[in-house]
């Protein structure tokens, strides 16, 4: 017995060591508690490491004591492995950015894709549409796709942006175009499982839902939501919502209950819609759509009924509170700036764009603060990484592991 005790522990603890994609292991910017201290010093939590890196805010994957990433360097996008307990680049690969599209990159020039790892490979698609299937421990390239050259994948005026996700033996991305919304890609060899459907691409990163025994794949395309079935692509149900520049980014949040609340800054608002299955059929139901809670280009977390993302595009971004159920905005708080959210067992990590890190708690009751620090500059877009009690946070300039534990 106490072995079998020891060894649940040994796994839990292997498990909260790994963020092997965009959104860590259930891509819903949650983990289970790792033991983060609560109040942190003066100066803050303690900096292991901080160092340069390029310009891009392509989020950390990690696995097995290495950071993966991409920056620009130059005329290429870098994917880059990194030691977690130095800081120190293991190794590096090059992807061209040039291209004969037009692009709009005022904001940020990319990356914006986060590399995702399974079972020895590395996946990554710099703002180019160049999908890489790399080594992990060397970095060796295994297989390359041309999203935009080689299969004309739709245009994004921004850059690239997606995640990849893995499914069965398989990697699925928008690519947008005729009958390639989405696109599976066998990870051994990068050839096509299938593609389906004509949606334009779409800034947006798929995730996973369990709709009555269904695992079905969701992506929120610029103009609609849409489930697929994740084995075959098969579309499942469809709902419209619209924004400006067809930016609905923000990836939405799911819940045990069947309700999906999907957010977009501008005109978009938010929409709560709830899914049930019957036999082969996804009913769907709309509860709610407002626009008090507008999430640009972060995060949104859901506990319990509530969710919980920063509102607004360019002016202030409150942090907000809003019941799933009915829409009901529940409270807004101006403590911190627009930013990205992380659930580590009952704390909440926020990190601002400004640069500010704060432990905290949320309820319906509002915003706590436990503990607050400024880490870094302007321009922290990039959701923070959690693995082993080690955060891993970046901005437009540099990167830093810092320990929570």
């Amino acid at each position: 017995m106490r072995l079998m005790w020891l060894l649940a522990i040994s796994c839990a603890a292997a498990a909260q060591s790994e963020w092997p994609q965009f959104g860590g292991p259930n891509r819903n910017f949650m983990v289970d508690d790792p033991g983060l201290t609560g109040d942190w010093p003066a100066a803050g939590p303690k900096v292991l490491w901080q160092r340069a890196l390029g310009d891009g805010y392509s989020g950390i994957s990690v696995s097995g004591g290495v950071a993966f990433t991409m920056f620009k360097r130059g005329v290429d996008d870098i994917t880059t492995a990194i030691d977690t307990k130095t800081g120190k680049t293991l190794w590096e690969y090059a992807a061209s950015r040039n291209t004969d599209r037009r692009l709009d990159l005022q904001f940020g020039s990319g990356p914006h894709s986060t590399p995702l790892i399974v079972d020895g490979r590395l996946f990554t698609v710099n703002t180019v549409g160049k999908l890489l299937a790399l080594d992990v421990k060397t970095g060796k390239l295994l297989w390359t796709h041309d999203l935009w050259g080689e299969l004309h994948g739709s245009n994004l005026d921004r850059g690239y942006s997606a995640s990849p996700i893995a499914w069965k033996d398989t990697i699925i991305l928008p690519v947008g175009g005729k009958q390639q919304a989405l696109v599976a890609f066998r990870q051994k060899d990068g050839s096509i499982a299938w593609r389906r459907e004509d949606y334009d691409c779409t800034f947006s990163s798929p995730f996973f839902i369990d709709l009555n025994g269904l695992t079905q794949l969701v992506l929120f395309y610029g103009r609609q939501v849409v489930g697929f079935n994740a084995d075959n692509g098969d579309p499942q149900w469809s709902v419209t919502h619209r924004t400006e520049y067809n930016l609905n980014i923000a990836l939405p949040v799911y819940g045990p209950d069947g309700i999906l609340v999907m957010s977009s800054a501008y005109d978009g608002g938010s929409r709560g819609i709830q899914l049930t299955r019957d036999g082969q059929q996804t009913r769907v139901k709309e509860l709610w759509d407002h626009k008090r809670l507008r999430v640009h280009h972060g995060n949104m977390l859901r506990l319990g009924d509530y969710v919980y993302g920063s509102s607004g595009d360019f002016g202030p971004a409150p942090l907000t509170c809003v019941n799933v159920k009915d829409g009901k905005v529940v409270w807004q708080d101006r403590a911190l700036g627009k930013s990205s959210l992380l659930q580590a067992g009952s704390k909440t990590i926020l990190l601002s764009e400004d640069g500010d890190l704060a432990l905290a708690t949320l309820s319906p009751e509002g915003l706590k603060i436990i503990s607050r620090a400024s880490l870094l500059r302007s321009n922290a877009w990039t959701a923070p990484s959690l693995a082993g009690g080690i955060l891993y946070v970046r901005d437009r300039s540099s990167i830093a592991a810092v320990s929570l534990r």
